[in-house]
């Protein structure tokens, strides 16, 4: 099985599209612990949670950065809960966005999916394909997302840049098309929905099928109905993940009195309804 066939078959099983991101933080895990016992303990009662109320996220995607500013105790939490999840079934994206050429990104790719045995990575595209190339060709059964168009609000001072009168996000978007490597794919912000609706388009007059991953929902703001309209207008969904981390995983704190694993999972069913209402049948 490809890395799309993968998504396709991981959105049915689950019936879900969601990506819960996993962002530890250790000021709001309220678990009085050295770091890697804290996120551990932490992210193990959510999957015990998800597991016995049979709610499921369809991958789940750790920031490298949330774990590693706790040095090694965070990195060996990373490479627990990677096992962990994986042994559930999850399909593991790992979000490290690395971009460097030659040796340098063989060894990254080397790290990302031997070392943590991650299924998928984000990677950025300043260094053209010779940043990308060990991730893809080197390992073709895993996945890759590169930054095209990010959610963040200062993303327009270079992704919007005009280049012989298209924006940036849309060339690096056409080189993913030209490149056309399985399992290759993007990040596409839910927070600019003109330019998601504009990357889908290029991507649907190509013919090829590119997996999107969309962060930005949540706390971010992006609008959930418009993205979901926008991706089963366009494409099959199913190949697509709606990232939600800090809202699911910190979801205590909006429910008060509800336990935070408890909570966590309620807020991921929320969001798999809410998803589920539009896109119809898995």
């Amino acid at each position: 099985m490809n890395y799309l066939e993968r998504l396709k078959s991981d959105a049915k099983r689950f019936h879900s599209i969601v990506c819960m991101g996993m962002d530890p933080v250790l000021e709001d895990i309220p678990i009085r612990e050295k770091a890697s016992k804290a996120i551990v303990a932490f992210y193990e009662e959510i999957l015990n949670s998800i597991i016995n109320q049979k709610v499921f996220p369809a991958a789940v995607k750790p920031n490298y950065a949330f774990y590693a500013q706790y040095g090694m105790d965070g990195l060996e939490a990373l490479c627990h809960l990677i096992a962990l999840y994986q042994r559930e079934g999850f399909l593991v994206i790992l979000d490290v966005k690395r971009g460097d050429i030659g040796k340098t990104a063989e060894a990254y790719a080397k790290e990302c999916f031997e070392f943590f045995s991650a299924d998928a990575v984000t990677l950025s595209p300043y260094m053209g394909f010779d940043s990308i190339a060990p991730f893809i060709l080197n390992y073709p059964a895993k996945g890759a997302y590169v930054l095209v168009k990010t959610s963040n609000v200062s993303s327009s001072e270079i992704q919007d840049v005009a280049v012989n009168g298209m924006p940036l996000y849309l060339h690096v978007c056409k080189k993913i098309i030209e490149w056309d490597c399985p399992g290759l794919g993007a990040v596409v912000g839910a927070t600019f929905h003109e330019q998601l609706e504009q990357v889908l388009h290029s991507i649907a007059m190509s013919g090829k099928e590119i997996p999107l991953l969309i962060p930005g929902i949540g706390t971010q703001g992006g609008d959930v109905k418009k993205v979901v309209q926008s991706l089963c207008a366009q494409s099959d969904f199913r190949i697509h993940r709606i990232n939600s981390s800090s809202a699911i995983n910190y979801a205590y704190k909006r429910f008060s009195g509800m336990h935070y694993a408890k909570a966590a999972v309620h807020a991921l069913k929320e969001l798999n309804e809410e998803i589920n209402a539009l896109v119809g049948e898995y």
